[in-house]
């Protein structure tokens, strides 16, 4: 039931010729792009820029000391973030990992909340609780971000537990890293889930490294869209990099979940430009591999195919990109300017309120 699907190839020779793989300029008639409306594509462009823009800002403040603790940056990876969550729909639900301030914008999360949490402020999503590596948005379906590794597989299968056992019609989409397929919450979530046919979609982002360690050296199977051959589910490879092919895979997966009650692993290849975290360097990568990953970025290479199409001008692009800009500074001074938590209040949030 495994199968691949765009130009992903696996590494260790495979992924490394996705890499190398040059954007070229889109058709006349791009048929991916035709599939949507202009405005929605668009839009996932300005939502790229937001996250891409954002995530930097967020590096700036750390390395100021204005944002506690680790953080996790998507730079690269965007694709991934807007692709997936563009193919949800109302009644759905989102859990990712510690690598999430852009899941949560794409959720629907403000700047300024995404960043005053970061901060540790008041007007945080959390009220400042959480930080970086616990951001969470019920509100808008986004049901957190969780600092242990693989930590939200267990609660995706329970949250596309309760889905079902209220004969709702969404589903749960559960995003995670590669590192988190070997650890034993990933067999045991996605064996309870084809077990009692839970409509869940396991999307990993397999960006080639956990905690600086390659895919080769962390995983026997390298292609981690073949684990799902072990639970008998569908399982797909696809460009983690095309923002189109990732919605288009996320949004086949997600109806299979709803109608069929089938849950499916999806194995987005992709490539973040920094080290894991903040702390990490990255110095075990080569110059050269992060520059054909580069070549290759998610967002420019999407604008050139909107420009090419003439779905978008030079002038609208260089606008989107200036308010990408504003917003993420903006965030900054938002956080900056939000009042610290009180010491009072430390006992709250600890648990939910009854009515909640």
């Amino acid at each position: 039931m495994a199968k691949e699907r765009g130009s992903a190839n696996g590494r260790g020779g495979a992924s490394a010729r996705l890499a190398e793989k040059r954007p070229a300029a889109a058709p006349a008639a791009d048929p991916a792009l035709a599939r949507h409306d202009r405005a929605e594509l668009l839009r996932m462009l300005e939502q790229m820029q937001l996250i891409r823009h954002f995530e930097e800002r967020a590096a700036e403040q750390y390395t100021r000391a204005k944002v506690g603790g680790y953080i996790h940056l998507n730079v690269g990876e965007e694709a991934t973030v807007v692709g997936s969550i563009a193919a949800l729909r109302p009644g759905d639900y989102f859990l990712a990992s510690y690598r999430s301030h852009g899941h949560a914008l794409a959720m629907g999360t403000t700047p300024g909340a995404a960043m005053a949490e970061l901060f540790g402020r008041e007007t945080g999503t959390s009220h400042g609780r959480g930080g970086s590596m616990h951001l969470v948005d019920v509100a808008h379906g986004f049901l957190g971000g969780y600092g242990i590794v693989g930590g939200q597989l267990p609660l995706a299968v329970g949250v596309a537990f309760a889905i079902d056992y209220r004969g709702e019609s969404g589903a749960a989409m559960c995003q995670f890293g590669e590192g988190a397929t070997n650890i034993g919450a990933f067999h045991e979530s996605l064996n309870a889930a084809r077990l009692w046919h839970l409509p869940v979609v396991w999307f990993c982002t397999n960006n080639l490294y956990a905690m600086g360690h390659s895919v080769e050296m962390d995983s026997a199977v390298t292609e981690i869209y073949r684990k799902a051959v072990a639970y008998d589910m569908p399982g797909e490879r696809i460009d983690g990099m095309d923002v189109l092919a990732v919605r288009e895979a996320c949004e086949a997966a997600l109806e299979r979940a709803r109608r069929e009650r089938m849950p499916s692993l999806i194995e987005a290849v992709t490539y973040r430009y920094r080290g894991h975290s903040m702390a990490d360097a990255g110095r075990y990568r080569t110059e050269d591999e992060v520059r054909r990953w580069r070549e290759r970025d998610p967002i420019t290479w999407f604008q050139q195919r909107l420009l090419d199409a003439g779905i978008l001008d030079d002038a609208r692009a260089a606008e989107m990109e200036r308010r990408a800009t504003e917003a993420a500074q903006q965030a900054v001074e938002f956080a900056e300017s939000s009042p610290e938590p009180d010491v009072a209040d430390l006992h709250l949030y600890v648990y939910a309120d009854e009515d909640s």
